[in-house]
């Protein structure tokens, strides 16, 4: 055999073992996706809360205010819209969303009013200020408040951004997969 032809056949055995370590760690990679999803954890890659690795963890009991959740958006008309808007990410969830991690700031019969600011059963919420527009300047419609129905809760973030409760109104309860909880998290 001479040298050219050794070299060939060395690249050639490299290039196989190479593929077969990139396909090893894609599958690797597939498997913990699987077993981290089906054990509930998420990865939280939007600026609401931090970003990172969190968990869901089983509520065993009704929200209250305070509460940091994992919850699936509805499969509405307001959703879809707010999806092809890019304030909402693919996922699992109904309609093809992704759930979000929001705190709940109220929940079934308390007063929200919605202005400037939010308020809740007459308290300001801190850093609550209403955006008129989203940051590429298309108009955002804030939820009229009122009294939070049955079976919902009204959700916020603190984060200037953030697409919550302020703009599209309560959601229900059914659709809370548990609490959020923080695993490897950064905050930008």
């Amino acid at each position: 055999m001479t040298p050219g032809a050794t070299q060939s056949r060395v690249k050639s055995l490299q290039r196989r073992k190479a593929g077969r370590i990139l396909l090893a760690a894609a599958a690797l990679t597939g498997l913990l996706l699987v077993a981290a999803t089906s054990g509930g954890f998420r990865i939280n890659m939007t600026p609401s809360e931090p970003l990172g690795l969190w968990r869901i963890v089983t509520l065993d009991r009704p929200p209250v205010v305070g509460d940091l959740v994992f919850i699936c958006p509805p499969d509405t008309e307001a959703m879809r819209a707010a999806r092809l808007r890019g304030y909402l990410r693919s996922g699992l969830c109904p309609g093809g969303l992704a759930p979000l991690i929001k705190t709940v700031i109220a929940t079934s019969g308390q007063s929200v009013e919605i202005e400037s600011h939010v308020r809740v059963d007459g308290v300001l919420i801190a850093s609550s200020a209403m955006a008129r527009s989203d940051g590429k300047g298309r108009s955002l419609s804030p939820f009229a408040g009122g009294t939070i129905p049955a079976d919902t809760v009204f959700l916020y973030s603190s984060f200037v951004g953030s697409y919550d409760s302020r703009y599209f109104g309560p959601l229900p309860v059914s659709g809370i997969l548990g609490l959020a909880q923080e695993v490897l998290t950064y905050a930008p």
